[in-house]
């Protein structure tokens, strides 16, 4: 069933809003998780690409967005407005956090060649496995897509949280930043990294499958 845009919008929207106040409220420091937050965040991620997966790609990440419309599967359009969407939604989410658990610190990160080189290799594997589960024609149909997802969060969150924060995801960053989680002056580290992780991921998607491509791009690969 194809669902129209605004129906898509709305699914991503909703799993952008909860998606970052789950990772606003797990992370306060005198009522979250503590060193289980990244598991909360995971779970929260997996559980809304499964509710919201058939209808918007749950694709709640202005990255995966990115890797999704280079690798052919949106229209610049679409693009805009999902990421809009995804940008306004984890404000809201950011300010009602705000609201409930106050103004958080700011998490202690590392300097900012490190964050680049991070938030770039595991924006590239989300948005890599995203590309593999959820839009590969060899994997249509799975059941496990969410599962996947959800666990590259959980496991990149872990592995260098302490690092850049764990993002993977400039909305995310966005929400992070309205609540003092993360500092606005290095939201910028955020935006590039994430966004090239996305076109790597993308591009590499496309070079090991190239049947994958756009029917345009295959025809004009076959006769050159």
């Amino acid at each position: 069933m194809e669902y129209s845009l605004d129906r898509k919008l709305a699914v991503e929207f909703i799993g952008m809003f909860i998606f970052v106040f789950t990772v606003g409220m797990v992370t306060e420091k005198t009522t979250g998780a503590g060193p289980l937050a990244p598991l909360a965040i995971g779970f929260v991620l997996m559980v809304l690409v499964f509710a919201g997966g058939h209808v918007s790609g749950g694709h709640y990440n202005p990255a995966v967005s990115t890797a999704v419309l280079i690798r052919g599967r949106m229209t610049a359009n679409e693009w805009v407005a999902y990421v809009v969407t995804q940008l306004v939604a984890a404000v809201l989410a950011g300010l009602l956090v705000r609201a409930i658990g106050g103004h958080e610190p700011a998490a202690a990160v590392a300097n900012t060649g490190k964050m680049l080189v991070v938030e770039f290799l595991f924006t590239f594997i989300l948005a890599y496995t995203v590309l593999n589960v959820a839009t590969a024609r060899g994997t249509e149909g799975n059941s496990f897509y969410g599962l996947a997802i959800g666990g590259v969060v959980v496991v990149g969150a872990f592995a260098v949280g302490g690092v850049s924060g764990g993002a993977f995801n400039p909305a995310i960053a966005l929400g992070a930043s309205v609540t003092g989680l993360f500092k606005w002056s290095h939201y910028w580290i955020y935006i590039v990294a994430d966004l090239l992780g996305a076109g790597a991921a993308a591009a590499t998607f496309l070079y090991i499958q190239p049947g994958e491509k756009p029917a345009g791009d295959v025809q004009a690969a076959s006769t050159q």
